[in-house]
């Protein structure tokens, strides 16, 4: 009877085929061979995937950029609409400030009028003979038969609310002769009254003249004074 070992076939055959392919490996040239294909593959896969990864940021990237313009655009266009704004109410702003120097402007002489008017009512006797004005500063000259009537007058105008200030008081004393008067006799001066001449400079702000009706003295003991019913003033 004839008996086969088939394990030992087969161990034999792989025994072989393992040693084949040991054979081929432990040579250099083969080896390095290897080594080659794989550090090519490796290589390859690396390239690959720096390839991909940089179109990936490549796209990415661009698709910020394409973002940043649109941003970029829309806030261009919000940007030269607040300066369109801001041109717009500094015009506006620029009117307003003209509208109030003009309401200044007109409102000065009535108010330096009206001024005028009120405290000459209050002081009795005094006669105002010339307004003079020279940029910011007013003169005003005249005459009273009291010096205190000067001073009361000087007085009134401080109640102005800033329309008047800095106020300089100059008087002098002169004689004039009463008109229509006859001399009591042949060669004798006609008869003369003492007056007192009066010059007062002041400071003029027309922009405070809104205020100034507020600020006037309406009674005899704001002012020390009694009101008149109408205004004295001299005529040449």
């Amino acid at each position: 009877m004839i008996k086969i070992n088939l394990l030992n076939s087969v161990t034999e055959r792989q025994s072989g085929a393992v040693v084949a392919v040991d054979r081929r490996l432990a040579s250099p040239t083969s080896r390095l061979a290897v080594m080659s294909i794989a550090a090519a593959a490796l290589l390859a896969a690396v390239i690959g995937w720096d390839v991909i990864s940089s179109n990936m940021a490549l796209t990415d990237a661009k698709a910020q950029l394409e973002e940043q313009k649109r941003i970029e655009a829309e806030l261009a266009v919000v940007i030269a609409e607040q300066r369109e704004l801001e041109q717009k109410i500094a015009n506006i702003d620029t009117r307003i400030e003209a509208i109030k120097r003009l309401r200044a402007s007109q409102a000065g002489p009535s108010a330096v009028l009206d001024a005028m008017r009120e405290r000459i009512t209050m002081v009795p006797g005094l006669y105002l003979e010339s307004v003079e004005q020279t940029a910011d500063l007013l003169t005003f000259k005249g005459n009273s038969p009291d010096e205190q009537q000067v001073t009361q007058f000087g007085r009134s105008l401080e109640f102005s609310n800033g329309l008047f200030s800095n106020l300089n008081i100059e008087t002098s004393r002169a004689e004039i002769p009463i008109q229509n008067a006859r001399p009591a006799a042949t060669g004798v001066e006609a008869p003369k009254v003492a007056i007192v001449n009066f010059t007062i400079k002041t400071a003029y702000t027309p922009s405070k003249a809104a205020g100034s009706q507020n600020a006037m003295p309406t009674n005899a003991s704001a002012t020390g004074v009694i009101a008149q019913p109408a205004p004295q003033i001299a005529k040449n």
